[in-house]
């Protein structure tokens, strides 16, 4: 089973990643729009072992556990899926003091 875990969330938007057995599977990125449009961004990572056709059962599992107010049917949810590697985790550093 596929669990979304939130790692990231703002006013407008939120970031989930999908495990199975403590596995990294995938990543979404998910923008709530003023319209009541949400727009996504899905991720399945490298070697994560899925593939395009576990793309529809994977957007419907998001749909149905963390968009209530919107769907697939009623084309105010739109996601764009890629495949891709996780290079690195990266962020500022600290100025050494002079």
């Amino acid at each position: 089973m596929i669990r979304w875990l939130r790692t990231l969330r703002t006013p407008s938007s939120e970031r989930f990643l999908a495990t199975r057995d403590g596995r990294d599977l995938a990543s979404a990125d998910l923008h709530y729009l003023p319209d009541g449009i949400v727009s996504g961004t899905v991720v399945l990572l490298e070697g994560s072992g899925l593939g395009e056709g576990d793309v529809p059962g994977l957007l419907q599992q998001l749909d149905d556990e963390l968009l209530p107010g919107v769907d697939l049917g009623s084309r105010n949810l739109t996601f764009t899926v890629v495949v891709g590697r996780v290079l690195g985790d990266y962020q500022a550093e600290k100025p050494a003091d002079a």
